[in-house]
């Protein structure tokens, strides 16, 4: 008998091990070529989950032979639910085709892994949201702040978690896997600008906070903002805006071929922006963009993602405005002290993606790109300091050629009988900037230069991310990047010739741990750098010019009811060094140690099955550390900030959404001796929605609050003054502007 009862386990215990199978699959949109990234999916009979990752991919292994129940949801879809049947040893596809529905936040499930709900914006939130151009968007990446101060052709500083990031030092931003943070720029480092992007051609926005992810390197101290474009429209389309102080725009967008019925496919698009501003002096900016992007397919397996875009802008500018001038009544706040301010830009892209995918599920990436960038801006912003006759004004101009190709494996195994995800990366980018100077001009003359050179910079990268799940409640990804830079600036101006290496290499840890179905607990940790400019590397030979980065975050995810869900994190980030090139001056400005540490909340409310309330705030606390008593202030550093509102979406065609932002009183030098002033704003849109065409309206500041948009505590000299002041210069915000808006969809 008893030999009868081990006979039976043995046979139990070998039907445990050997009656299992895998189920894969690919989420998508029914009738486009779009993947569903973030996804989820549950074999709901067995309470499992996962998330769907970049390709639109998912897997479960080690599944009891048997009937199952997959439910896979995504907000903004209508749920799909199949039975399937898996069997012993074998592997079981799925391609899952997601039609658009209502959106419902009972379609966000929390499982344990690295992909959160609340780090993707979708296209109806963009949608609902006014925006002017493609930089607008980063405003809905929750503790996000841009300010534009020089005519809107200008790209804008940028604010988050405690950083006054100037143009893009500490965020990095991609679009397609190009790079947009130009290192070693003629205005400052990391210069990013979005506005070769057609607002309307963004398929999704994903975006994250801190130094964690083994993927990104350069710049992504803060975080990061990936931009992904439609690789097929949802219609053809012809919208036309117009709105107060002279603004027109116009957008096109067709397609060419279906992706369902055809091996090649894409579309093209193109806008056309101007604008006088709402400033004394008329801004004369006006913008051009067109884009093209098509897919080959090859076989099922094989595709080749092609996309060009060709972007050019102008613009006159008003300039920063000083407090004093506009008290005494020399100006008024929407005037200006120099007039000739302004530039233009151009740049244009090319790159190719081929995405092959293997029989075993796995799949390899590759790219190459080219990128063409022309800057020219003339700025003044301590008009008669230096140069009491002619005036301080500045050319800052370069021509630059950006070549890189990057290489990227990821597969789908298990080890020791638990899920790993593996992804192996290589990269490499080469910028080339020609001519890069800095010159004094008077009203757009040449005097002469100050700073003029040759930069040669660049970075040799690869990356290792492990993703295991150890149970049904814990994940974990480890990971490392190695980089490698080389840098050399060429001074025309003295003849010398400095080049420099360096690499570093920077580990990363997260931590996951599904406390129930509706609540996640998560522990990220990882080392970064702060990016230096090519000209401070250069200039500091000797010291660290990859200061390293090290940050914390420990939050939660929750899912309280099927209608609210909830994000707090709280963390922390350690820089060993923050050394700035100052492009207006041309010179190195140093800075020690830095700790930031804060505090993030993110809600998402469904009052009813058409109405949304979402609400972001962040508290933060930056302080310089071995700085004297009283001098430990970060200037311009934002300490307290939230965005929010309410969205609706009816079935009848009506559809739109009332928001704020807000951003506290900060530091503006020091020792907070000089404050720059918070403000509170208030933003709508209205649209009304048919199959064939849509109509909308849009207001920005709809209170009428003045406001200043950028401002600095700057030393300047007006024309009749004997001394110099130190004071607060700033841009004024926009007033209340309203827009109107026409989209005929062919």
């Amino acid at each position: 008998m008893k030999a009868f009862i081990v006979i039976v386990c043995a046979c139990s215990i070998t039907n445990s091990l050997w009656g299992q199978g895998t189920i894969t699959g690919h989420v998508r949109e029914a009738n486009a070529d779009e993947t569903l990234t973030g996804a989820s999916i549950r074999l709901s009979d067995l309470s499992i989950g996962a998330v769907a990752d970049s390709h639109g991919n998912f897997s479960f292994h080690n599944v009891a032979v048997g009937t199952h129940s997959v439910e896979v949801s995504f907000v903004g879809y209508a749920p799909f639910s199949e039975t399937i049947e898996v069997k012993d040893k074998q592997i079981t596809s799925l391609d899952i085709g997601m039609h658009p529905g209502e959106i419902q936040l009972a379609d966000v499930t929390i499982v344990s892994n690295d992909q959160h709900a609340l780090n993707t914006l979708s296209p109806l939130d963009i949608k609902l949201r006014p925006t002017n151009t493609s930089q607008d968007i980063l405003r809905m990446v929750p503790g996000l702040f841009i300010a534009q101060h020089a005519g809107g052709g200008k790209a804008e500083q940028i604010f988050l978690r405690g950083f006054d990031i100037d143009h893009g030092t500490d965020v990095n931003l991609e679009v397609d896997g190009l790079p947009v943070n130009m290192v070693s720029h003629a205005h400052g480092q990391g210069y990013a600008d979005l506005h070769f992007i057609i607002p309307e051609v963004i398929h999704s926005v994903d975006f994250n906070k801190g130094p964690y992810f083994a993927d990104k390197g350069d710049f992504t101290t803060a975080g990061y903002v990936d931009f992904q474009t439609k690789n097929h429209l949802d219609n053809n389309f012809i919208k036309l805006e117009g709105g107060q102080f002279g603004t027109m725009r116009g957008v096109v967008g067709m397609n060419f071929r279906d992706p369902k019925t055809s091996k090649v496919s894409g579309y093209i698009a193109s806008e056309f922006f101007r604008t006088n501003g709402y400033v004394e002096s008329p801004q004369d900016f006006n913008r051009f963009n067109v884009m093209s992007k098509f897919t080959v397919r090859f076989t099922d397996k094989d595709r080749l993602i092609v996309g060009a875009t060709f972007f050019k802008s102008g613009w006159d500018a008003s300039g920063q405005v000083p407090q004093r001038a506009v008290t005494q009544g020399l100006i008024t706040r929407l005037g200006s002290i120099d007039n000739t301010e302004g530039g233009n830009t151009l740049r244009a892209n090319l790159s190719l993606k081929h995405i092959h995918e293997f029989r075993s599920g796995s799949y390899f990436t590759q790219q190459a790109y080219a990128v063409r960038y022309d800057f020219n801006l003339y700025s003044n912003f301590t008009f008669f300091l230096h140069d009491q006759i002619n005036g301080d004004q500045i050319n800052q101009r370069e021509s630059r050629m950006i070549y890189g190709y990057k290489a990227l494996y990821t597969s789908s195994n298990q080890i020791f009988g638990k899920s790993l995800i593996t992804e192996f990366g290589a990269g490499l980018r080469l910028d080339n900037v020609n001519d890069i100077r800095l010159s004094h001009t008077v009203r757009r003359a040449f005097i002469g230069n100050v700073k003029r050179g040759t930069v040669d910079q660049m970075n040799i990268n690869g990356h290792y991310s492990g993703t295991i799940t150890l149970t049904d409640k814990w994940s974990m990804v480890a990971g490392a990047r190695f980089d490698y830079f080389n840098f050399r600036y060429v001074d025309r101006l003295n003849g010398t010739d400095r080049s420099v290496g360096k690499a570093i290499v920077s580990p990363k840890l997260m931590i996951n741990y599904q406390v129930n179905p509706k609540a996640q607990l998560y522990l990220r940790s990882g080392y970064g750098f702060h990016s230096n400019d090519t000209r401070v590397v250069t200039a500091e030979m000797g010291k660290e010019i990859l200061p390293k980065a090290l940050g914390f975050d420990l939050g939660l995810d929750s899912k309280i009811t099927d209608k609210l869900l909830l994000n707090l994190a709280l963390w922390r980030l350690d820089l060993q060094q923050e050394f700035v090139y100052v492009g207006d001056e041309g010179v190195v400005e140093p800075s020690g140690k830095t700790v930031r540490e804060g505090i993030d909340f993110s809600l998402r409310y469904q009052l009813a099955s058409w109405l949304f309330l979402d609400s972001d705030v962040n508290l933060t606390r930056p302080k310089a550390k071995g700085a004297p008593l009283g001098e430990t202030y970060i200037p311009l550093a934002p300490t307290f900030s939230s965005i929010g509102g309410i969205s609706f979406r009816m079935k009848n065609g009506f559809n739109g959404s009332v928001r704020y932002r807000y951003l506290g009183d900060r530091p503006a030098n020091e020792d907070n001796s000089v404050t720059a002033r918070g403000y509170f704003l208030s933003d709508a849109i209205l649209n009304f929605t048919r199959k064939a065409f849509e109509v909308g309206i849009s207001a920005e500041n709809i209170f009428n609050v003045q406001w200043n948009e950028a401002q600095f505590e700057t030393e300047s000299r007006l024309k009749d003054e004997s001394i110099p002041v130190s004071e607060i210069h700033f841009t004024p915000g926009t007033p209340v502007f309203m827009k109107l808006r026409l989209c005929f969809f062919i």
